[in-house]
């Protein structure tokens, strides 16, 4: 019952340590697109399901909510997929003018097969110009498989503004509802002012961060996380003075008859005021090899005590240690350690795409079993743990989502900069070659990973 229970609770705290990190990661997403007016229709925490909870921004028309799939989340931010056609605008007139239309009256009117005015109209509703209409007289519903036979409008204001649109307002006279006609006197022109409020209407520069905003949330997160656990650990810092702070059981300064306080003034007949001192005259005494005396303060009285060398033995140290005062890092001090530690990691990160590194850095990595383990533990351990879990696996997560490798963000902003050095884009099929090596790279890695977290629960 007990190994159960334990087993419930890693699982429990590894998915929700690992789902409100996605979550950060993919608000940062969501605002950098917000800041550059770009249209989000989703955002929630979970994997996407068809049982969700969510509530529907007033100003911004975007979906709030969480799936019982937690493990992660994700954001819908409009016009980061499919393939645009040179008949889109006449395709979003069409539906603008009729209110709702079927995809194959698009079709007809196109003179396009069907199977491509669905292609036009599906970007379309990836952009938010215009949505699916499922209608329950056919059987449908927004949660099939298949797009529905018909699109329609969305709300609109007399400015062509839609929910999703800052600055909207539906109080103005010649708002118009959804699935209502609205005429388009310059569909170009209306087609692109929709496609600029979209990730694909963004600038080279805005795109790249929107990209980056997902893991830069992550480090900056890690980074201030990791700079509070820094100042919060109480370090046991050496005093430069010569007095014993401890010590060890059945030493040579035991056996001296050396205690914890004292101050030790000479070493033979050198004079010492501090530990660097004691040391270098310790050593050196020892090095010798022959018995010799210490000169001791205790309780205001100085007294003389033989050190007295086992004979034939190599002697490195006596067995006493220095004294210790408490001590905080201070903000800057925090800083550079988080700093250093955050280099550290993304050195480490490079090196799994460096062929000859990649195994040393799989054995050394977790994967949600171990990450979930550690959770639990360090639940266990009080909240200065949870945190510094947490800033450890976020600042991680950051770094490896920065990898250009597809389908991670890396990846895509490797993609963007072949498109602009090429000026024009990726073909659907060399994106989808580099998305499937990308996607076997990670399956290779997920194996290793989990392989090694099972060695280390049974066999350690």
């Amino acid at each position: 019952m007990n190994t159960a229970l334990g087993a419930l609770s890693a699982v429990f705290w590894g998915v929700v340590l690992l789902s409100i990190l996605v979550f950060v990661h993919e608000g940062g997403h969501f605002l950098a697109a917000r800041a550059f007016g770009v249209r989000v229709t989703e955002f929630y925490l979970g994997l996407p399901c068809r049982f969700k909870l969510f509530v529907k921004s007033k100003k911004r028309g975007t979906e709030f909510g969480v799936t019982p799939f937690l493990l992660g989340g994700y954001n819908r931010i409009c016009g980061m997929e499919g393939v645009e056609d040179e008949l889109l605008a006449p395709a979003f007139a069409i539906v603008q003018r009729e209110g709702r239309v079927e995809a194959e009256r698009v079709a007809q009117e196109l003179d396009v097969d069907v199977s491509r005015a669905y292609d036009m109209l599906v970007v379309l509703t990836d952009w938010a110009a215009i949505r699916p209409y499922y209608n329950p007289e056919l059987g449908e519903h927004p949660h099939q498989r298949d797009y529905p036979a018909a699109f329609e409008t969305l709300r609109r204001d007399a400015n062509m503004l839609t929910e999703y649109d800052a600055g909207n307002d539906f109080a103005q006279e010649g708002s118009t509802e959804a699935g209502a006609p609205r005429a388009l006197e310059a569909p170009r022109e209306q087609l692109a002012q929709e496609r600029s409020r979209t990730y694909l209407g963004c600038s080279f520069p805005k795109r790249i961060a929107i990209l980056v905003a997902g893991p830069l949330v992550n480090l900056l997160l890690a980074f201030v996380l990791a700079v509070g656990a820094y100042m919060s650990v109480e370090y046991q810092m050496p005093v430069n003075e010569s007095k014993v702070g401890s010590v060890a059981e059945d030493s040579i300064a035991q056996q001296t008859g050396l205690q914890a306080g004292d101050e030790i003034e000479a070493v033979g007949d050198t004079k010492t005021t501090t530990w660097e001192e004691l040391h270098a005259a310790l050593a050196a005494a020892c090095k010798a090899g022959e018995d010799f005396s210490l000169t001791v303060r205790r309780d205001g009285a100085s007294t003389q005590l033989t050190v007295d060398l086992p004979e034939g033995e190599e002697v490195e140290a006596i067995g006493i240690t220095c004294q210790t005062t408490p001590y905080h890092l201070t903000l800057p001090e925090a800083m550079r350690a988080a700093i250093s530690y955050a280099g550290m990691v993304g050195r480490v990160s490079a090196r799994l795409i460096m062929p000859q590194h990649t195994m040393e850095v799989l054995d050394q990595s977790s994967s949600i079993v171990g990450i979930s383990v550690m959770a639990s533990e360090a639940v266990s351990k009080g909240l200065l743990d949870v945190l510094t879990l947490v800033a450890a696996i976020s600042m991680s997560l950051g770094f490896m989502n920065l990898l250009p490798i597809p389908p991670l963000d890396g990846g895509k902003i490797l993609i963007e900069v072949i498109e602009l050095c090429i000026r024009r884009p990726l073909s659907q099929r060399a994106r989808l070659i580099a998305s499937y090596v990308g996607l076997a790279f990670f399956a290779f890695v997920f194996v290793v990973v989990l392989r090694n977290d099972f060695a280390r629960i049974l066999f350690h």
